[in-house]
Protein backbone atom coordinates (compact mmCIF):
# COMPACT_ATOMS: atom_id res chain seq x y z
CA UNK A 1 0.00 0.00 0.00
CA UNK A 2 1.23 3.48 -0.87
CA UNK A 3 2.17 5.50 2.18
CA UNK A 4 0.76 9.02 2.26
CA UNK A 5 2.14 12.05 4.08
CA UNK A 6 -1.21 13.86 3.96
CA UNK A 7 -4.74 12.44 4.10
CA UNK A 8 -7.67 14.78 3.39
CA UNK A 9 -11.18 13.51 4.14
CA UNK A 10 -14.81 14.52 4.47
CA UNK A 11 -16.43 13.98 7.88
CA UNK A 12 -20.18 13.24 7.56
CA UNK A 13 -20.72 10.02 5.64
CA UNK A 14 -17.00 9.30 5.30
CA UNK A 15 -15.45 9.26 8.79
CA UNK A 16 -18.74 9.00 10.74
CA UNK A 17 -22.22 7.89 9.70
CA UNK A 18 -23.87 10.96 11.25
CA UNK A 19 -23.00 13.95 13.42
CA UNK A 20 -24.48 12.30 16.50
CA UNK A 21 -22.83 8.92 15.94
CA UNK A 22 -20.00 7.84 18.28
CA UNK A 23 -16.61 9.13 17.14
CA UNK A 24 -14.36 6.83 19.16
CA UNK A 25 -13.61 4.43 16.29
CA UNK A 26 -12.77 7.27 13.91
CA UNK A 27 -10.56 8.99 16.48
CA UNK A 28 -8.75 5.73 17.29
CA UNK A 29 -7.96 5.21 13.60
CA UNK A 30 -6.77 8.81 13.31
CA UNK A 31 -4.50 8.52 16.37
CA UNK A 32 -2.56 5.68 14.76
CA UNK A 33 -1.46 8.08 12.01
CA UNK A 34 -1.17 11.31 13.98
CA UNK A 35 1.20 9.52 16.36
CA UNK A 36 3.52 8.96 13.40
CA UNK A 37 3.37 12.53 12.15
CA UNK A 38 1.06 11.92 9.18
CA UNK A 39 -0.96 15.06 8.46
CA UNK A 40 -4.72 14.49 8.62
CA UNK A 41 -7.08 17.10 7.19
CA UNK A 42 -10.83 17.07 7.81
CA UNK A 43 -12.61 18.91 4.98
CA UNK A 44 -16.30 19.50 5.62
CA UNK A 45 -19.06 21.96 4.88
CA UNK A 46 -20.02 22.06 8.55
CA UNK A 47 -18.58 24.04 11.47
CA UNK A 48 -16.19 23.01 14.23
CA UNK A 49 -19.07 22.57 16.68
CA UNK A 50 -20.40 19.71 14.55
CA UNK A 51 -17.13 17.78 14.47
CA UNK A 52 -17.19 15.40 17.44
CA UNK A 53 -19.55 17.78 19.20
CA UNK A 54 -16.94 20.55 19.11
CA UNK A 55 -14.71 18.50 21.43
CA UNK A 56 -12.32 16.85 18.99
CA UNK A 57 -9.26 18.17 20.83
CA UNK A 58 -10.36 16.32 23.98
CA UNK A 59 -9.81 12.97 22.26
CA UNK A 60 -6.24 13.69 21.17
CA UNK A 61 -2.95 14.63 22.80
CA UNK A 62 -1.32 18.00 22.15
CA UNK A 63 1.39 16.32 20.07
CA UNK A 64 -1.21 14.47 17.96
CA UNK A 65 -3.14 17.69 17.41
CA UNK A 66 0.00 19.29 15.94
CA UNK A 67 -0.54 17.09 12.87
CA UNK A 68 -4.30 17.72 12.46
CA UNK A 69 -5.93 20.38 10.26
CA UNK A 70 -9.53 21.24 9.48
CA UNK A 71 -10.99 23.01 6.46
CA UNK A 72 -14.59 23.82 7.39
CA UNK A 73 -17.62 25.88 6.48
CA UNK A 74 -17.42 25.26 2.73
CA UNK A 75 -14.17 27.18 2.40
CA UNK A 76 -14.85 29.65 5.21
CA UNK A 77 -12.45 28.45 7.94
CA UNK A 78 -9.06 26.75 8.02
CA UNK A 79 -7.80 25.48 11.37
CA UNK A 80 -4.59 24.17 12.85
CA UNK A 81 -3.92 23.49 16.53
CA UNK A 82 -1.66 25.50 18.81
CA UNK A 83 -1.03 24.31 22.36
CA UNK A 84 -3.90 21.85 21.93
CA UNK A 85 -6.48 24.45 20.89
CA UNK A 86 -8.03 25.09 17.45
CA UNK A 87 -6.84 28.30 15.78
CA UNK A 88 -8.12 29.74 12.50
CA UNK A 89 -5.02 30.51 10.44
CA UNK A 90 -6.90 31.57 7.28
CA UNK A 91 -10.52 32.37 6.48
CA UNK A 92 -12.92 33.68 3.83
CA UNK A 93 -15.29 35.61 6.09
CA UNK A 94 -16.88 38.76 4.64
CA UNK A 95 -17.70 41.87 6.62
CA UNK A 96 -21.29 42.72 7.61
CA UNK A 97 -22.00 44.34 4.26
CA UNK A 98 -20.62 41.32 2.43
CA UNK A 99 -22.72 38.79 4.33
CA UNK A 100 -25.83 40.90 3.73
CA UNK A 101 -25.11 40.82 -0.01
CA UNK A 102 -24.90 37.04 0.17
CA UNK A 103 -28.22 36.94 2.06
CA UNK A 104 -29.84 39.25 -0.49
CA UNK A 105 -28.57 37.05 -3.32
CA UNK A 106 -29.87 33.88 -1.64
CA UNK A 107 -33.29 35.45 -1.19
CA UNK A 108 -33.08 36.59 -4.82
CA UNK A 109 -32.48 32.98 -5.91
CA UNK A 110 -35.43 31.85 -3.78
CA UNK A 111 -37.63 34.57 -5.29
CA UNK A 112 -36.51 33.82 -8.87
CA UNK A 113 -37.27 30.12 -8.48
CA UNK A 114 -40.71 30.84 -7.04
CA UNK A 115 -41.68 33.73 -9.31
CA UNK A 116 -40.41 32.36 -12.63
CA UNK A 117 -40.81 28.61 -12.08
CA UNK A 118 -43.24 28.09 -9.20
CA UNK A 119 -40.57 26.16 -7.29
CA UNK A 120 -40.97 26.59 -3.53
CA UNK A 121 -37.77 26.59 -1.47
CA UNK A 122 -36.60 27.41 2.03
CA UNK A 123 -33.49 29.51 2.73
CA UNK A 124 -31.11 28.87 5.63
CA UNK A 125 -29.20 32.10 6.28
CA UNK A 126 -27.10 31.31 9.36
CA UNK A 127 -23.91 30.19 7.62
CA UNK A 128 -20.54 32.01 7.68
CA UNK A 129 -20.22 33.04 4.03
CA UNK A 130 -22.98 31.25 2.14
CA UNK A 131 -26.64 30.28 2.36
CA UNK A 132 -28.35 26.93 1.93
CA UNK A 133 -31.43 26.80 -0.26
CA UNK A 134 -33.54 23.74 0.46
CA UNK A 135 -34.88 22.39 -2.83
CA UNK A 136 -36.77 19.53 -1.14
CA UNK A 137 -38.20 21.31 1.85
CA UNK A 138 -40.66 18.51 2.55
CA UNK A 139 -37.96 15.82 2.74
CA UNK A 140 -36.08 15.31 6.01
CA UNK A 141 -32.73 13.53 5.94
CA UNK A 142 -32.83 12.99 9.68
CA UNK A 143 -29.38 12.30 11.12
CA UNK A 144 -27.92 11.14 7.80
CA UNK A 145 -27.10 14.52 6.30
CA UNK A 146 -25.21 13.24 3.26
CA UNK A 147 -26.78 12.67 -0.16
CA UNK A 148 -29.18 9.72 -0.37
CA UNK A 149 -29.55 7.21 -3.21
CA UNK A 150 -32.93 8.45 -4.46
CA UNK A 151 -32.30 12.21 -4.26
CA UNK A 152 -30.66 12.77 -7.66
CA UNK A 153 -33.66 11.39 -9.53
CA UNK A 154 -36.05 13.26 -7.26
CA UNK A 155 -34.27 16.58 -7.90
CA UNK A 156 -34.28 16.10 -11.66
CA UNK A 157 -38.01 15.36 -11.57
CA UNK A 158 -38.68 18.46 -9.46
CA UNK A 159 -36.67 20.73 -11.76
CA UNK A 160 -38.22 19.33 -14.92
CA UNK A 161 -41.71 19.51 -13.44
CA UNK A 162 -41.20 23.19 -12.70
CA UNK A 163 -39.94 24.07 -16.16
CA UNK A 164 -36.20 24.10 -15.46
CA UNK A 165 -35.53 21.91 -18.48
CA UNK A 166 -31.78 22.47 -18.34
CA UNK A 167 -31.59 20.55 -15.09
CA UNK A 168 -28.98 21.22 -12.47
CA UNK A 169 -26.78 23.14 -14.89
CA UNK A 170 -29.55 25.65 -15.48
CA UNK A 171 -30.21 25.87 -11.73
CA UNK A 172 -26.57 26.73 -11.04
CA UNK A 173 -26.63 29.31 -13.84
CA UNK A 174 -29.67 30.95 -12.25
CA UNK A 175 -27.82 31.14 -8.92
CA UNK A 176 -24.70 32.66 -10.49
CA UNK A 177 -26.70 35.24 -12.49
CA UNK A 178 -28.55 36.37 -9.36
CA UNK A 179 -25.20 36.58 -7.56
CA UNK A 180 -23.84 38.86 -10.29
CA UNK A 181 -26.80 41.21 -9.81
CA UNK A 182 -25.72 41.59 -6.20
CA UNK A 183 -22.04 42.04 -7.02
CA UNK A 184 -21.03 38.51 -6.01
CA UNK A 185 -18.92 36.03 -7.97
CA UNK A 186 -21.11 33.21 -6.75
CA UNK A 187 -19.75 29.74 -6.05
CA UNK A 188 -22.83 27.54 -6.22
CA UNK A 189 -22.87 23.80 -5.52
CA UNK A 190 -25.63 21.26 -5.00
CA UNK A 191 -25.91 17.91 -3.24
CA UNK A 192 -29.44 17.33 -4.64
CA UNK A 193 -31.44 18.45 -1.60
CA UNK A 194 -29.54 21.68 -0.95
CA UNK A 195 -28.29 24.38 -3.28
CA UNK A 196 -25.45 26.14 -1.49
CA UNK A 197 -24.51 29.60 -2.71
CA UNK A 198 -21.69 31.77 -1.40
CA UNK A 199 -18.16 33.03 -2.00
CA UNK A 200 -16.07 29.88 -1.40
CA UNK A 201 -16.22 26.07 -1.46
CA UNK A 202 -14.13 23.03 -0.52
CA UNK A 203 -11.57 23.87 -3.20
CA UNK A 204 -10.58 26.93 -1.16
CA UNK A 205 -10.05 24.74 1.92
CA UNK A 206 -7.86 22.12 0.27
CA UNK A 207 -5.76 24.65 -1.64
CA UNK A 208 -5.13 26.74 1.47
CA UNK A 209 -4.23 23.79 3.69
CA UNK A 210 -2.13 22.01 1.07
CA UNK A 211 -0.25 25.28 0.65
CA UNK A 212 0.31 25.35 4.40
CA UNK A 213 1.57 21.74 4.41
CA UNK A 214 3.91 22.44 1.52
CA UNK A 215 5.31 25.56 3.19
CA UNK A 216 5.82 23.99 6.61
CA UNK A 217 6.56 20.36 5.79
CA UNK A 218 7.38 20.27 2.04
CA UNK A 219 4.40 17.98 1.39
CA UNK A 220 3.36 17.79 -2.29
CA UNK A 221 -0.04 17.03 -3.77
CA UNK A 222 1.16 13.66 -5.10
CA UNK A 223 1.99 12.63 -1.53
CA UNK A 224 -1.64 13.09 -0.45
CA UNK A 225 -4.95 11.29 -0.85
CA UNK A 226 -8.48 12.66 -0.70
CA UNK A 227 -11.53 10.74 0.55
CA UNK A 228 -15.24 11.51 0.40
CA UNK A 229 -18.71 10.13 -0.23
CA UNK A 230 -20.10 12.81 -2.57
CA UNK A 231 -18.10 12.64 -5.79
CA UNK A 232 -20.93 11.17 -7.88
CA UNK A 233 -22.17 13.10 -10.89
CA UNK A 234 -25.54 14.80 -10.49
CA UNK A 235 -25.69 15.23 -14.24
CA UNK A 236 -23.19 15.43 -17.11
CA UNK A 237 -20.15 17.43 -16.02
CA UNK A 238 -21.58 18.37 -12.60
CA UNK A 239 -20.38 16.40 -9.60
CA UNK A 240 -20.99 16.27 -5.86
CA UNK A 241 -19.40 18.53 -3.24
CA UNK A 242 -16.34 16.33 -2.61
CA UNK A 243 -15.32 16.75 -6.25
CA UNK A 244 -14.31 20.31 -5.31
CA UNK A 245 -11.32 18.79 -3.52
CA UNK A 246 -9.93 18.20 -7.03
CA UNK A 247 -8.05 21.40 -7.91
CA UNK A 248 -5.03 22.44 -9.90
CA UNK A 249 -2.92 22.00 -6.76
CA UNK A 250 -4.35 18.64 -5.65
CA UNK A 251 -4.95 16.85 -8.97
CA UNK A 252 -1.73 14.84 -8.69
CA UNK A 253 -3.03 13.19 -5.52
CA UNK A 254 -5.20 10.06 -5.23
CA UNK A 255 -8.98 10.35 -4.84
CA UNK A 256 -11.30 7.74 -3.35
CA UNK A 257 -15.11 7.57 -3.03
CA UNK A 258 -16.66 5.40 -0.30
CA UNK A 259 -20.22 5.90 -1.58
CA UNK A 260 -22.11 3.05 -3.26
CA UNK A 261 -24.48 5.44 -5.09
CA UNK A 262 -24.52 4.58 -8.79
CA UNK A 263 -23.33 7.18 -11.28
CA UNK A 264 -20.32 8.72 -12.98
CA UNK A 265 -17.38 10.16 -11.05
CA UNK A 266 -14.59 12.48 -12.17
CA UNK A 267 -12.11 10.35 -14.13
CA UNK A 268 -9.41 10.42 -11.45
CA UNK A 269 -11.72 9.22 -8.64
CA UNK A 270 -11.74 5.55 -7.64
CA UNK A 271 -15.12 4.35 -6.36
CA UNK A 272 -14.52 1.87 -3.53
CA UNK A 273 -17.90 1.87 -1.82
CA UNK A 274 -18.09 0.46 1.69
CA UNK A 275 -18.94 3.74 3.41
CA UNK A 276 -17.43 4.68 6.76
CA UNK A 277 -16.10 1.18 7.38
CA UNK A 278 -14.04 1.30 4.18
CA UNK A 279 -12.42 4.61 5.10
CA UNK A 280 -11.64 3.68 8.70
CA UNK A 281 -10.12 0.38 7.56
CA UNK A 282 -7.89 2.38 5.22
CA UNK A 283 -6.74 4.59 8.10
CA UNK A 284 -5.95 1.54 10.22
CA UNK A 285 -3.99 -0.18 7.42
CA UNK A 286 -2.18 3.06 6.61
CA UNK A 287 -1.20 3.35 10.26
CA UNK A 288 0.26 -0.15 10.13
CA UNK A 289 2.16 0.68 6.94
CA UNK A 290 3.69 3.76 8.55
CA UNK A 291 5.53 1.63 11.12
Amino acid sequence: MKKYRGIFFDWDGTAVISRKAPVEEAVAAMKGLLDKGVKLVIVSGTTYENIAGGKLEEYLTEEELNHLYLGLGRGAYNYRFEKGKPVVFADRIPDREGILRIHDAAYGIHRELLEAYGLETDVIFCRPNYCKIDLMAGKDRGEQLFMQEDEIGSLKAILNGNGIKGGLGELLQIACKVGQKHGIEMKATCDAKYLEAGISDKSDNVDMILGELEKRFQIKGEECCFWGDEFVGLEEGIYGSDSFMITGKTKTGDFFDVSSVNGKRPKNVQQLGGGVECFLNFLKRQGEEQQ
